[in-house]
């Protein structure tokens, strides 16, 4: 009895979880199998911290506009963050993934949290305290002193707290705006970015509009 085929299927991995979508299904078969995925059977995966999401199309060459399909189905549920779509047929793009470096700590008024890479800070950053990295920043808690991310230039890096009220962001060279003017809730999670030039804030739900 042959074994049945899953048009989606879905692995841990070091760095998140790896979407492998099967090439041989039709791509309406993959679709529906990833929203049902989604909707009812791995809905324990959209709970807890920011999960990242590489997703593998094998063979498959697929359209602007399907890449939207898959962006649209993974990266506006929960915590799934989408770091990239890529297909055995793409042209190879250099492009060195970063390490993800976990802290777990509260940075207080006057310390300075460093990292190379991605930093994923499980703590909070309190009024006078400094994270910075050369990649992202991710503070699982509240940031309420200032963050530097890309200090090497790295204008799409980005910054991204549960609780967000900082003294200061900082993206490569670009400086946000004062911290009285921030339009920021307690509500969600946000994240901020670069756009055309001008830092910008947004819910983290809607970060797969600047991350493919």
């Amino acid at each position: 009895m042959a074994a049945v085929k899953h048009p989606v299927r879905i692995k841990g991995v070091k760095d998140g979880l790896l979407f492998l979508l099967d090439d041989s299904c039709p791509f309406e078969s993959v679709i529906g199998d990833l929203t049902t995925k989604l909707e009812k059977t791995h809905q324990n995966i959209l709970t807890g911290p920011i999960i990242h999401v590489f997703v593998k199309l094998g063979k498959r060459t697929v359209s602007d506009e399907e890449k939207e399909q898959i962006r649209e189905i993974i990266g506006t549920r929960g915590n799934l963050l989408i770091q990239s779509i890529e297909s055995e047929n793409d042209i190879p793009q250099e492009k060195a993934e970063e390490p993800i470096h976990l802290v777990k700590s509260i940075v207080r008024s006057g310390q300075v949290l460093h990292m190379e890479g991605n930093l994923l800070l499980i703590g909070d950053v309190n009024p006078g305290g400094t994270v910075s990295a050369t990649g992202d920043i991710y503070v699982m808690g509240s940031l309420r002193g200032m963050a530097h991310a890309g200090m090497e230039g790295n204008e799409k890096a980005i910054i991204t707290a549960s609780h967000m009220k900082p003294t200061q962001l900082r993206i490569a060279q670009i400086i946000s705006r004062p911290p009285d003017e921030w339009a920021i809730g307690d509500t969600y999670m946000e994240f901020a970015y670069i756009n055309n030039g001008v830092m910008e804030i947004d819910k983290v739900q809607h970060m797969s509009r600047i991350r493919p």
